[in-house]
């Protein structure tokens, strides 16, 4: 894999005011027009899927290269977990998952939503400030669900979900592809009632692999990815018929489970069904700039593209297609390791953002609220007691603009266990030994010390635990500080 070329992190650029300055404002200038954002969320693609970011990925992806040429592309760009929940829980809240009620693994069919209706969102924050809001997609964060007994009242309306967080307007399914219930949700309630059983995919799992459970009659896996863009292209064209600019919550079902690519992407790729099905998804990502274009709203329209976790590609089928789906990096999904949580991240804005750049600021997923506020001029209290410390502006990095040295240069993550990790400049402080995900690994119960300890400038490959009590300590403190 050394021989292989990734972008790992190059070209620092400087930037940051503190999203905490004492200029900022509330918008009520009804003059002032500010942009339209659409927030796409792939599930499961890794650092080295986009061929911006691996030139010898097997997988072509010429619209989401074409989006770093248009725009700015982070190398050292990281989720605030490995696993989709805890992703999403850091997205919409701006918060470390470590302040939910949810501490390891993922939400399953019928858990309650795991965000409090008091709860400030990226959404609510921009609704309040007079966007249109709307989220389309893959939610992953539990829903109301009301029951009798051990039965789900699928006739019933949903007591809490998306909006009741912000959004105006939802429409996509409950969890992963591959997790039951099979049925469409808009708003509130379901769009047909699950009176139908899907068996599951295949027997064993392959790449078209789904557990059974309940599902509606016209609910059809093939066809979920292409009918989630299609809601979301309507939407978009409703909103820009508008005045008030809009916001936009993609978070689409690929290249997760099942592998199912529809036909005309089928042998697309050099990686098998995977990586068709990720090519699908940049094809999503064409549909979306190309319809913006027409619609004459992309000079005012900041897009955004990244992932909720590595990729889950195992180490026996990178190694098959030699195509390494997390670049360089060691791990995948579920993992404490760079190749869990580092994910591509590019974000388009013409006439704002320099064509072509790359940045290797530290930025996280829980940054998107304190950056919206920034975009939009609203002060966050930062001070004691303010669950807005977790996120930190990125906005005067886009711009390039200020020195470095007011930018994030730590952030908290964690594996789909609750392993924890500290990042903080160059080194990563991982609160526990092994992967805890699900990479294969030596036996870890001979080691002595329950820490990990690694400099990713001298050793990215995290193949080298370094032997320094004192900064474990140091680190570890601040690890749990941070988390406290």
């Amino acid at each position: 894999m050394s021989k292989l070329k990734f972008r790992v992190g190059v070209c620092a650029i400087g930037f940051l005011i503190s999203c905490g300055s004492s200029n900022k404002k509330k918008v009520d200038e009804p003059q002032v027009k500010y942009p339209n954002i659409i927030l796409i969320l792939a599930d499961d693609m890794g650092y080295g899927d986009p061929k911006c970011y691996n030139e010898n990925s097997k997988i072509p992806t010429p619209h989401i290269d074409q989006l770093a040429k248009e725009g700015m592309l982070f190398t050292d760009a990281h989720t605030n977990s490995s696993v989709c929940t805890p992703t999403r829980y850091g997205i919409i809240t701006g918060q470390y998952a470590c302040r939910s009620s949810l501490k390891k693994g993922v939400t399953w069919s019928y858990d309650s939503l795991i965000i409090t209706k008091q709860t400030k969102t990226i959404a609510s924050l921009l609704k309040k400030n007079g966007y249109q809001t709307a989220a389309i997609g893959k939610w992953h964060l539990g829903l109301g669900w009301q029951k009798e007994k051990d039965s789900v009242l699928f006739d019933k309306p949903l007591t809490a979900g998306p909006t009741d967080l912000g959004f105006d307007y939802y429409y996509g399914i409950a969890a992963s592809l591959d997790i039951a219930p099979y049925v469409y949700i808009e708003n509130n309630k379901v769009t047909e009632l699950p009176t139908h059983y899907s068996e599951g995919g295949s027997k064993v799992y392959k790449d078209d692999y789904w557990r059974k459970g309940l599902a509606a009659p016209n609910f059809d896996h093939y066809k979920v990815l292409d009918n989630l863009t299609e809601h979301a292209e309507k939407t978009i064209t409703e909103f820009s018929k508008k005045k008030e600019p809009f916001f936009l919550y993609l978070p689409l079902t690929a290249p997760h489970t099942p592998w199912i690519p529809k036909d005309g992407f089928k042998g697309k790729s050099q990686a098998g069904n995977y990586g068709d099905l990720a090519a699908e998804v940049d094809g999503v990502v064409g549909r979306i700039e190309a319809l913006v274009k027409r619609l004459h709203i992309d000079e005012n329209t900041i897009i955004i593209f990244t992932s909720d976790n590595g990729s889950a590609l195992k180490s026996e089928e990178m190694q098959t297609f030699q195509h390494f789906a997390n670049g360089a990096w060691r791990g995948r999904k579920g993992d404490i390791y760079e190749g869990g949580n580092r994910v591509p991240f590019i974000v388009k804005w013409p006439g704002k953002i320099q064509k072509g750049t790359v940045s290797n600021q530290l930025i996280s997923t829980t940054d998107f609220y304190a950056t919206f506020a920034d975009l939009i001029d609203v002060y966050l209290d930062q001070g004691k007691g303010s669950n807005r410390k977790d996120s930190q502006s990125f906005l005067p990095a886009l711009l390039q603009e200020n020195p470095k040295d007011s930018m994030r240069t730590s952030m908290v993550y964690h594996s789909v266990v609750g392993m924890f990790a500290l990042r903080d400049k160059d080194m990563v402080f991982v609160k526990g030994k092994g992967s805890g995900g699900f990479i294969e690994i030596p036996d870890t119960t001979h080691v002595k010390n329950p820490f990990q300890l690694y400099n990713l400038n001298k050793n990215p490959e995290q193949l080298l635990i370094l032997k320094n009590k004192e900064l474990e300590q140091e680190l570890l403190k601040k690890l749990d500080s941070i988390i406290r």
